[in-house]
């Protein structure tokens, strides 16, 4: 297994464990927070694909599916078109009201970049510096690391509060 193909099968699980947290959830399960200041489901999901696009896009030089794929205009989320969660407030938080289809749609047209750049990278590539902005500076293989682990963690969080959906 090459680094392309380790890294095609670590974000893989994304959308099919997306899809299965999803499954069967309505309005009222998707919104649900177990608490004012909590994240629901659909704004954990929308987050995560947001978070992804955002930062493959900048580390692959093209346009996040997003805008070019049209799911901003689609989706109708009263925020800039820049935005991806991160830092939002509970009374945003509360604002993202997505079915599980456009939030899986989003996620498959954000899967499906992410797999074209991937399949692109060599070792050597993951070296390539990214981010100037930390110390040390953020490689391509440390950026890809991140996401994918921020995008399994909101997945674990998302997948909990499904199961307080489904005990209440």
């Amino acid at each position: 297994m090459n680094v392309a193909e380790l890294l095609i099968e670590s974000y893989s699980r994304v959308p099919d464990e997306a899809a299965r947290i999803l499954a069967g959830l309505d309005e009222t399960a998707l919104t649900y927070r177990p608490d004012p200041e909590a994240n629901s489901i659909a704004w954990l999901v929308w987050h995560l694909a947001r978070g992804q696009d955002a930062q493959v896009a900048a580390c692959s030089g093209e346009e996040q599916a997003w805008t070019a794929d049209g799911w901003a205009a689609r989706m109708g989320l009263p925020f800039d078109p820049a935005a991806t969660g991160y830092g939002q407030s509970s009374d945003e938080v509360a604002q993202v009201r997505v079915g599980a289809e456009d939030l899986l749609g989003y996620l498959g047209d954000v899967h499906r970049r992410t797999v074209e750049f991937l399949a692109t990278l060599a070792e050597e590539d993951l070296e390539r510096v990214v981010d100037e902005a930390w110390d040390p500076p953020v490689t391509l293989g440390v950026r890809l690391v991140s996401i994918v682990g921020d995008d399994l963690q909101h997945l674990g969080q998302a997948a909990y509060v499904r199961g307080l959906v489904e005990r209440s």
